[in-house]
């Protein structure tokens, strides 16, 4: 086996934790894949993996050197598309990730009708509540929901949302509606998502007022929380497009909106600019103006 092939069996195994999963993506039987990482490691001199009879880990060494691999194997395969003249065509495997219920929302209807338009493409997405590294694991396009920091990746705005606090028609008549933030502290309240500042409610345009909460519900789960709210029994805080449809149909409603922080804005996120594969460009293409369009992220 060649050392390209190697690499790409390396790079295999170690997105799915499995000699025989990366093994199986590659085309190989286990012990090729075996061989494969055993000639790697001899000539590197150095463990890629610890192996167990239950789990395949990277190592130190092997993470530091998953990052340099996947970096020189987007090189090659974006030289081989410039010369096949894929750069223009959208072809390939499309790797995204986004917010959970952004994606679920958002990206998912968006993506099926992107790959009827394109059969040549493949998709796989990862939706999760964190920041993902797209260069170190290997991704093209993300959705973020924040102030972007300084950095070496492109971005295209596609809109924004409100942080809001909303609670059903039902909850108002028998709780009344707060009027200032200190008037949480006499609600019930739900916190919704993984994140640490779950106790802190924070308001004003700068976001620089901070207000301590008490929820009596705490869920992980974004779409837990606001149905809970829809069933009266709490005030829930969320992002604006998380609501958008129980708001147009009064499910739910706001309160405190001349409280609520400013904007947070949502980039398409990608790497290489302008020399983006024609997959990336041609997705963006795609999703930017008609995510400009909806309403509920203006």
């Amino acid at each position: 086996m060649d050392r390209l092939q190697a690499l790409k069996v390396f790079v295999a195994i170690a997105e799915a934790e499995s000699f025989a999963r990366g093994a199986r993506d590659t085309g190989l039987s286990a012990p090729s894949a075996t061989r494969a990482v055993n000639t790697l490691e001899a000539a590197l001199g150095a463990r890629l993996f610890t192996r167990s009879t239950r789990r395949v880990r990277l190592t130190d060494v092997g993470q530091a050197y998953l990052a340099e691999v996947r970096e020189i194997l987007a090189h090659l395969q974006a030289a081989d598309d410039m010369a096949s003249g894929a750069a223009n065509t959208p072809v390939g495997q499309l790797r995204i990730t986004c917010p959970q219920e952004f994606g679920r929302i958002h990206v998912a209807p968006l993506l099926t009708e992107f790959l009827d338009a394109h059969p040549q493409v493949r998709a796989d997405v990862l939706m999760v509540d964190r920041i993902v590294n797209l260069v170190e694991e290997g991704f093209d396009i993300a959705v973020r929901i924040d102030h972007l920091p300084s950095s070496d990746l492109s971005a295209v705005r596609v809109g924004q949302v409100r942080r809001v606090i909303c609670g059903s028609p039902d909850y108002f008549a028998a709780r009344g509606r707060p009027q200032a933030p200190d008037d949480l502290a006499s609600h019930r309240l739900i916190s919704s998502g993984s994140t640490t500042a779950l106790n802190e409610w924070r308001f004003g345009p700068d976001g620089a007022r901070a207000v301590r909460v008490s929820p009596q519900l705490r869920i992980t789960s974004v779409a837990a929380s606001i149905d809970t709210a829809r069933r009266g029994w709490g005030l829930c805080r969320v992002l604006s497009y998380q609501v958008g449809p129980d708001l147009e149909t009064g499910t739910l409603q706001t309160v405190l909106e001349e409280h609520e922080p400013a904007p947070l804005p949502i980039h398409l996120v990608h790497v290489e600019g302008r020399r983006a594969a024609a997959k990336v460009r041609a997705f963006i293409d795609f999703a930017a103006p008609r995510l400009r369009r909806l309403e509920i992220l203006r």
